[in-house]
């Protein structure tokens, strides 16, 4: 029924229209919804393979057209070896100086890394969640001992490269009219190496998808108000306590997680499972009308409209009485019970999202980015210390970002470290992947494997 109302509202116009210089995906490109093989991506390198028949069973014919048949391949990763080769000038008379062209800027003076191997260590490290050991396996398949302790310095020096571009981040986060935020754990190895303890890494996501990741060494109240204290625009984040100093009138608003809230009735489905199927098709119906939301790209002012025709009464006429009355009837620890005190103490802050159709429903945004940390310490198990904590946070702002933007990491790791020793600092906030995303990322041109003859491979 809710969807039958929601289809015959007229649809309004698109808050934007695409740019008219946005490619056209020809239809025979698109992927289908069908089952069936996906055609191949256009852009990949096409290396033709002719077969022909027998010579003998072709003679005295001729050709009348060819049958293509695409099969997708894989050439290992290579590495080479950059040579800048600087020719030294003298005047012809062989009196003067001797004139020769600068070294150009690189990532890590005097170092070896260039920006590529750099971003390849960052992005299989703090993206594809690959220990250095294991890199330093790989590498050694193709010849190269490249120790991990020599890998974990280029990531070191190149961390605090990047520093600047995180912090122009956190200034942008901080100007913005909202901000999502959560936290997760980090293991810490001490100095004693006879334990591990944990720190806590807090993402603060903005409506750019500019990410900043916070670290701090306990988990507290004291941790958020260092980072959003003062700040009077929206959070949205969970129910931790340690963000109630920040609400409050002259500071911020405070917006719920109806992501939270399902959760943990869901959790109750095995003790109560008539109560929370009932409750979670209602949240199901509030997540029906932003997805339709989302169909018809609506502004926010339209967006809101949306929430208040059609949310908001099942918000006030149907969850809220159902809350009211089980309250009394159900037992306060039990999985039901704790699910319905959550969402009855955030019911403000849950039906926060009504009043701006910039707000999210949920803060789901976060728990994919937290996602990055959760599966890299699956793999490399501990930090060695709180400074390359930090130094990891560091990096996964950056990636976090990339990822949000749809930004290849890499693309944009190798681009920035080779430009970011000559870059303006005035303009650092150029270099922050979402404004380097529409400056720069089309005119990037990866370089290509030269060939053993020493042109570039076609």
């Amino acid at each position: 029924k809710l969807q039958q109302q929601l289809d015959q509202r007229p649809v309004p116009e698109p808050a934007a229209t695409p740019p008219a210089s946005a490619p056209k995906v020809p239809s025979s490109n698109r992927p289908s919804r069908r089952n069936g093989r996906v055609p191949l991506p256009a852009a990949l390198p096409r290396v033709p393979e002719y077969i022909d028949p027998d010579p003998r069973l072709i003679e005295n014919m001729r050709c009348i057209g060819e049958d293509i048949t695409e099969i997708l391949e894989y050439i290992p990763a290579g590495f080479y070896v950059r040579q800048i080769i600087r020719r030294k000038y003298v005047p012809s008379g062989g009196l003067g100086s001797v004139v020769m062209g600068p070294l150009p800027a690189l990532p890590i003076e005097k170092g070896r890394p260039g920006p590529g191997i750099l971003a390849y260590i960052i992005t299989s490290k703090f993206c594809d969640h690959l220990p250095l050991y294991r890199l330093e396996q790989i590498f050694a398949r193709h010849g190269l001992h490249i120790p991990r302790t020599t890998q974990w310095g280029w990531v070191r020096d190149s961390a605090d490269l990047l520093v600047a571009i995180v912090l122009a981040m956190k200034r942008l986060i901080l100007a913005s009219e909202k901000i999502h935020t959560d936290d997760t754990y980090i293991p810490i190895q001490d100095k004693s190496r006879t334990q591990v303890r944990e720190g806590y890494l807090w993402p603060h996501i903005d409506m750019a998808n500019n990410v900043y990741f916070d670290y701090t060494t306990t988990r507290s109240g004291e941790g958020p108000q260092q980072m959003l204290g003062g700040y009077q625009g929206y959070i949205q984040a969970d129910a931790f306590n340690g963000y109630d100093s920040l609400y409050g009138e002259g500071k911020a608003t405070e917006v719920g997680c109806w992501a939270h809230a399902r959760r943990k009735f869901d959790e109750a489905l095995a003790t109560d499972p008539l109560r929370a199927n009932e409750m979670l098709a209602l949240i199901a119906q509030l997540y029906v009308i932003e997805k339709k939301a989302r169909q018809e790209h609506l502004d926010a002012e339209g967006t809101k409209a949306l929430r208040q025709k059609f949310s908001q009464p099942i918000l006030e006429d149907q969850i809220k009485p159902l809350l009211e009355s089980w309250g009394p009837e159900v037992l306060p620890k039990s999985p039901i019970g704790k699910a319905v005190t959550y969402a009855v103490n955030q019911w403000e802050a849950l039906n926060r999202y009504l009043e701006d159709g910039i707000l999210c429903i949920d803060n789901s945004v976060s728990e994919r980015v937290i996602k990055l940390v959760a599966l890299g310490r699956k793999n490399w198990l501990f930090s060695g210390s709180d400074a390359g904590a930090r130094r990891a946070a560091i990096l996964y702002s950056l990636i976090a970002s990339c990822k949000l933007c749809g930004i290849d990491p890499f693309v944009y790791l190798r681009d920035v470290l080779e430009r970011i020793n000559t870059h303006p600092a005035h303009r650092v906030d150029e270099l922050t992947p979402p404004q380097w995303k529409e400056r720069f990322l089309p005119r990037i041109a990866l370089p290509r494997l030269p060939t053993k003859a020493g042109k570039q491979a076609e």
